[in-house]
């Protein structure tokens, strides 16, 4: 296969996503502020990021062809960065959802939404990293949104809310620009998010536990993983100031093992754990420092959206 043709394979796949994925995607308009978002139900039920929404409660979405619609906002969760919204009238159908627990790293996505206000945008490229952990400021506190996909596909404001999907034109992902232009990051759809948009259909909001912790998975020393049959952990890289980590005397570099003596590996195995029925309760926090097993109780608090 030569150049030309290697180009036309990957022109056709990004194509054939972007022809799949473009009618499911809206650009919203909001008193303050505007996003991207994706049908995802029928009755028009759409899914974008809580920052998009804000504190906002209703607003104007326009599909790619044009239609525009009235909406109200169904709720919010700022700990994953997920919203849901549903448009009066009619509405494209839903996209097919995908599973970016499947996800590989190296794997072609599809970003579409509109940036910069420009609606039926298409950027494409990478899986780059999974499982990251993504802290966000805010003018009230900080707060950090649990195992996003990390890609190098071109995102810009607008962007955030839109879809990422898969080579099969599966939505994967929800875009998040909140980490900076040109930074691609997006919240999965997996078995956690899906559980928090169907708690959000039914109760408009997740009552959600907080930690403040920012890591990325890494794998245990030898020694320790024989010792305890665990082969990777959450290495701390940040704890959010003031937070029920800091309180509890986490610190970066820090190589998480349990939370609540159930086994950590990545970002989702924290956020797993970080619903309602753990709000206010002591939870062991195994660590690796310094070569040595440590032991800290955390207390989590619930998130104020």
């Amino acid at each position: 296969m030569d150049d030309t043709e290697a180009l036309d394979a990957y022109s056709r796949s990004v194509s054939s996503v972007a022809a799949e994925v473009t009618p499911h995607v809206a650009s919203l308009r909001l008193a303050r502020g505007s996003g991207s978002a994706v049908v995802f139900a029928e009755d028009g039920y759409l899914i974008t990021n809580a920052h998009v929404v804000g504190t906002g409660s209703a607003g104007v979405a326009t599909f790619a062809d044009g239609t525009e619609a009235d909406f109200r906002v169904i709720g919010a969760d700022p700990l994953s960065d997920l919203a849901v919204v549903r448009v009066r009238g009619d509405a494209p159908p839903a996209a097919r959802l995908g599973d970016a627990d499947k996800l590989v790293v190296g794997q072609l996505v599809v970003a579409v939404g509109s940036p910069l206000g420009l609606a039926g945008s298409v950027t494409a490229g990478v899986v780059s990293a999974l499982g990251r952990s993504l802290p966000v400021r805010t003018r009230r506190a900080g707060r950090v949104i649990e195992n996003v996909i990390q890609t190098d596909a071109a995102l810009n404001p607008g962007n955030s809310g839109g879809a990422l999907a898969d080579s099969a034109g599966r939505v994967v992902g929800v875009n998040t620009a909140v980490a900076g232009i040109g930074l691609g990051m997006a919240v999965p759809i997996n078995a956690t998010t899906r559980r928090i948009v169907d708690t959000l259909l039914v109760e408009g909001r997740v009552r959600r536990a907080y930690l403040g912790v920012v890591g990325v998975p890494a794998p245990l020393p030898d020694e320790v993983a024989e010792r305890t049959g665990q082969r990777a952990g959450l290495r701390v890289v940040e704890v959010v100031p003031s937070g029920p980590a800091a309180r509890a005397g986490l610190h970066a570099g820090d190589l998480v093992l349990t939370v609540g003596r159930e086994r950590v590996r990545d970002a989702q195995d924290i956020q797993r754990l970080l619903f309602a029925e753990v709000i206010g309760t002591r939870l062991a926090v195994t660590v690796l420092r310094s070569g040595a097993m440590v032991d800290v109780i955390a207390t989590p608090t619930e998130l104020d959206g």
